[in-house]
């Protein structure tokens, strides 16, 4: 570690606190929007830490804020919490062992905390150096697959927020590149007629037959769509288990997204048609219900620039002889090609021998992004947004694996964690000391609006699918 800065003294200074409130919301995995111990975790070390309560967001249980300084910009950090379903996993065992329902497949047990751990560090170094401004963090449920922060953003909580600043758990480190998928889910439910399938089938109108026949069109429709579109489908309801009854209601979801929102909105008027042909042709009826949408990421290469120095200053985590037998396990069930895409993405020749990541990624060596989608679009285009990758687990652990879940308490992951959170605190505390720099992040960002603005991708009949308790 070189060129000290006293924002790093003052995340380690809280980093036993948020280590234990990433293990503590591990061992509670829940999924989107039902995070409510997790919530509550994140909610009583804000109380701890003295801040300023937001509870409820956008009319969301499970999203909350906490608010530190006074006068000045507003910096947010933006924290997660949602875990995935299927995918517990005992931690610090490098094979398949489910533990329960749900697990941090992709590291938000990790995120949330750091997140709250750079937000804390930097109200620390307002208050020692007596610089006006506020620092927030918000606790966002429910980013897979529930898009909240599209809800959140749409009720106005980033109006008055300068700057948002985020992570991600990887296998690498460097600036997270603004390249995402727009998309949007819906779920189409046809309604047709029952009837008994071998004594009067041509009495019945088949819901199940429509939902297949639309997935056969989407299918020819692949043929005819940008290079960076994608659809997919699930069966929510394929109209039970009786192969003698025609059956009278199926429901199928389909995932469209695109590289920009406003290709979006085409593609699934598309796929809404073939829908209608799929009714029209089996003699059924179908309707349409956006379950949740999201936008591509906006870049701001201000912030990006500002971020990277701030990962030069830091290098990368330090890793060291005893976190690396549990990486190279999980390397060891993992394919060549696992590894090999994590080094293509960094932009590097493949080295199989290294388990886990001791380099950065240059910003400017652009390495390829991974197709994903996440609500922080919709932060990104509300206000000038930076995130980080930063290493937690070995090169070519997939997200969304028991892999990953694997390393989610593990001393490599921790000290991971520890990193990101000295990398988004120097990254704030440099757009304070420089009101320069972040005045030109938000013209950067306003030049942006005014070429193409935001219009919310989430319909305004489309509220938070809350479950009930």
């Amino acid at each position: 570690m070189q060129n000290g800065d006293r924002v790093w003294d003052l995340v380690e200074a809280h980093r036993a606190d948020y280590a234990a409130l990433a293990d503590r919301v591990f061992d509670t995995p829940e999924i989107a929007y039902a995070e409510r111990a997790s919530a509550a975790a994140h909610l009583q070390a804000l109380e701890a830490e003295g801040a300023r309560i937001g509870r409820d967001l956008a009319g969301i249980p499970t999203a909350l804020s906490g608010e530190w300084g006074q006068g000045g910009p507003v910096i947010a950090f933006l924290g997660e919490y949602d875990a995935l379903p299927g995918l517990g996993q005992e931690p610090g065992v490098a094979e398949p062992r489910p533990v329960g329902a749900a697990g941090h497949g992709c590291g938000h047990n990790l995120l949330g905390a750091a997140a709250m751990l750079a937000a804390v560090a930097l109200r620390d170094w307002l208050a020692e150096t007596g610089t006006p401004g506020r620092v927030r963090y918000y606790g966002c449920p429910a980013e897979e697959g529930g898009a909240a922060k599209t809800f959140m953003v749409r009720a106005g909580l980033f109006a008055d927020v300068d700057a948002a600043i985020g992570w991600h758990p990887s296998d690498i480190t460097g600036v997270n590149a603004a390249v995402s998928l727009a998309n949007t889910r819906m779920d189409f439910t046809f309604t047709g007629r029952a009837s008994h399938a071998a004594s009067a089938p041509e009495l019945g109108r088949s819901a199940l037959d429509a939902v297949e026949l639309m997935n056969v069109a989407v299918n020819y429709l692949r043929e005819h769509m940008p290079d960076d579109a994608r659809v997919h489908y699930a069966y929510l309801d394929a109209g039970g288990e009786a192969p003698n009854v025609v059956q009278a209601r199926a429901t199928v979801r389909q995932l469209i997204r695109t590289r920009r929102l406003r290709d979006l909105r085409a593609l699934a008027e598309r796929v809404r048609k073939i829908a209608e042909g799929a009714a029209l042709m089996t003699g059924t009826q179908v309707s349409a219900r956006v379950v949740s949408a999201v936008s591509e990421l906006l870049g701001n290469s201000v912030m990006e620039r500002i971020m990277e120095a701030q990962i030069e200053r830091l290098g990368a985590p330090d890793f060291d002889a005893t976190d690396r037998p549990l990486a190279e396990a999980i390397r060891a069930t993992l394919t060549p090609e696992h590894v090999a895409d994590s080094f293509r993405r960094a932009g590097r020749p493949v080295d199989p021998e290294l388990a886990l990541c001791d380099f950065i990624v240059p910003r400017t060596a652009a390495p390829a992004a991974p197709q994903l989608s996440t609500d922080v679009g919709d932060v990104s285009w509300a206000v000038p947004t930076v995130q980080a990758w930063v290493a937690t687990c070995a090169i070519g652990t997939p997200l969304h694996s028991w892999q990953l879940t694997a390393q989610g308490k593990a001393p490599a992951a921790h000290k991971g964690m520890v990193h990101a959170a000295k990398i988004m605190a120097a990254t704030g505390r440099a757009l304070f000391a420089a009101p320069e720099l972040l005045a030109a992040a938000k013209a950067e960002h306003a030049r942006h609006l005014a070429a193409d603005p935001y219009v919310c991708p989430m319909p305004d009949e489309v509220l938070p699918p809350i479950p009930a308790r």
